[in-house]
């Protein structure tokens, strides 16, 4: 599948730019199909991308976010994504959007990848917009070099939704959305700043092994066009 390099001067640029193709996209979804859905990465990156997209215009109250990924901590944890986008993202217009969260309270992982599977399954499918971030190591969502569940969790033919994921670089253990739940998205774009990451995607885009660079499987596989959103 084609990957398209949208490559701008400096991060702020990029955010506003990024802002912009979303909020359009969501905003175009609703009058066509009555809601619009999102699911977003964490880190550090996308920060100021939240920041903006939360102010802009949009029927926000028909539009469901949810996360790519979580880590199986509490929301109030600092290492939570939930707590990143409730900090940068759902407030100022964005407050009224409705939220899907990942993590649920249980005895094990397990059963909240179930819950997380079922609470989501009412998201119209395929999700309008998703937005992608990538590790030094080439994971992408909680698809880790080498993890357990990694061969699951990308296979395309494999059932839509939330499944479990340990690896040795993902420190807590992980709750991901599968490859057959994000590659089709209607927008499906990969947010990376630094000369550091360009360098890992170059990499990864030079060879073929996913098991190593899972970032491969959405590089070659992804049924979406991948739109990157790079500076330096």
């Amino acid at each position: 599948m084609a990957a398209n390099l949208h490559e701008f001067s400096d991060a702020a640029t990029l955010a506003t730019a990024l802002a912009d193709e979303v909020a359009a996209r969501l905003a175009a979804a609703i009058p066509e199909r009555g809601s619009a859905s999102i699911a977003v990465s964490g880190g550090s990156t996308p920060k100021r991308f939240f920041e903006t997209l939360s102010t802009r215009d949009i029927d926000w109250g028909k539009v469901t976010v949810t996360l790519v990924d979580e880590r199986f901590v509490p929301a109030d944890n600092p290492r939570s994504n939930h707590l990143l986008v409730a900090t940068h993202l759902l407030k100022d217009r964005a407050a009224a959007a409705k939220f899907i969260p990942l993590y649920y309270d249980c005895s094990s992982i397990d059963e909240a990848a179930v819950i997380a599977t079922e609470k989501a399954a009412g998201i119209g499918k395929p999700f309008d917009v998703v937005i992608l971030g990538m590790g030094t190591d080439g994971h992408t969502a909680s698809f880790f070099p080498h993890g357990n569940n990694l061969g699951q969790a990308l296979n395309l033919s494999g059932p839509r939704g939330v499944l479990t994921m340990e690896a040795e670089g993902a420190g807590e253990e992980r709750l991901t959305f599968s490859f057959a739940s994000l590659s089709d998205a209607r927008f499906l774009a990969l947010h990376i700043e630094g000369q550091g990451k360009k360098d890992v995607l170059d990499k990864a885009k030079a060879g073929s092994d996913e098991t190593e660079m899972p970032i491969r499987a959405v590089l070659n596989r992804a049924q979406s066009p991948l739109e990157i959103y790079w500076a330096p």
